[in-house]
């Protein structure tokens, strides 16, 4: 006898971490069709303060008995950059479907590889670009394949925050840490996705915390229109605070600002020839449209913006910038 009751797709989580509330538990709470299950923690007494505050009724003290859990048809992994790919492969091989957390991989050659497992298990695998699923981001996207703008000349993507304790595991080169990675990644996969090509590219400058990880990083593209594309990235530079991505062409701009704040300040700017207009969006988090792109896909099967050859081509474009600065790739840890 089936049990109507139990929810069609139970999460477990991969590391008691900060960005877990907002990113999954919270949404599960608005989805009848998910809930969140169990969490792992390599240290039991954090991970039980954490399924505590959280509700959630399963503590591991390791990933890998996570993964045996046959009643966990999916698991989210925010875990530091580098291990990615490792719990990614290993929910896979468990039979997990995987919301990972960007960026997805240490490398494009991980990407890769990981992007192959995931074709051949059948498996559900999405990247949490969350900001993708939101209707502001839909409504770019129109207004680029409209023609409105007319030829593309240029797409700049700006993420800078400030993180000013160095010790942060995100500046940490083992763990694939740098502005690139965190901040950049989301910066990258804006021009991408804007832009309407892969771009290629042209020149790279970092500002260093280290030898090996960049604070900042800027770098110019091209595209194979001829237009022309630039990705601005920061945890500690002049640019405290921005987040914003402008597409301009032969006949107007498109501005739109703070794409990635999950549930707040959305603004879609629009400028041509003919009009003028200036869109906001509806309060509902980046989150909770990402958690039903993610159950739909396992549920329904229908198909996700940010799965794995995504991914993959994101990666390719960060190991091209990372190159163009002089800086060695990240490496899976």
């Amino acid at each position: 006898m089936v049990d109507d009751t139990r929810p069609a797709l139970r999460f477990g989580i991969l590391g008691a971490a900060r960005i877990a509330p907002a990113a999954l538990i919270a949404p599960a709470r608005r989805n009848p069709e998910v809930d969140v299950t169990a969490v792992a923690a390599r240290d039991r007494a954090r991970g039980e303060r954490f399924a505590g505050k959280h509700g959630i009724g399963r503590v591991y003290d390791s990933y890998p008995a996570l993964l045996a859990d046959p009643d966990i048809d999916a698991v989210y992994i925010p875990l530091p950059n580098g291990l990615h790919g490792r719990w990614t492969r290993a929910a896979l091989e468990a039979g997990k479907h995987v919301l990972c957390e960007k960026p997805f991989t240490a490398d494009a050659a991980e990407a890769r590889e990981i992007a192959t497992l995931a074709a051949r298990s059948g498996l559900v695998v999405m990247e949490a670009f969350h900001y993708r699923y939101h209707p502001l981001t839909k409504a770019a996207e129109e207004v680029v394949a409209s023609g409105e703008l007319g030829a593309l000349r240029h797409v700049e993507a700006t993420v800078c925050f400030p993180l000013p304790r160095f010790s942060d595991i995100r500046y940490d080169y083992d763990l694939a840490g740098g502005a690139l990675m965190d901040a950049g990644c989301y910066a990258v996969h804006m021009a991408r996705l804007l832009g309407g090509a892969e771009p290629d590219v042209v020149s790279a400058q970092a500002k260093l915390r280290d030898p090996r990880v960049d604070r900042a990083m800027l770098a110019d593209l091209r595209f194979a229109a001829g237009h022309t594309g630039r990705v601005r990235s920061s945890m500690w530079s002049a640019d405290l605070l921005r987040v914003a991505v402008t597409v301009t062409g032969e006949r107007g701009r498109l501005r739109v600002l703070n794409p990635l704040l999950p549930h707040q300040g959305h603004l879609l700017s629009l400028r041509t020839d003919e009009h003028r207009l200036r869109r906001r969006f509806t309060r509902r988090t980046s989150y909770d449209y990402q958690l039903d792109a993610f159950a739909d896909a396992v549920l329904r099967d229908l198909p996700v913006a940010t799965g794995p050859s995504d991914s993959v081509a994101t990666m390719t474009v960060i190991d091209a910038i990372y190159s163009a600065a002089g800086l060695p790739l990240r490496r899976p840890s």
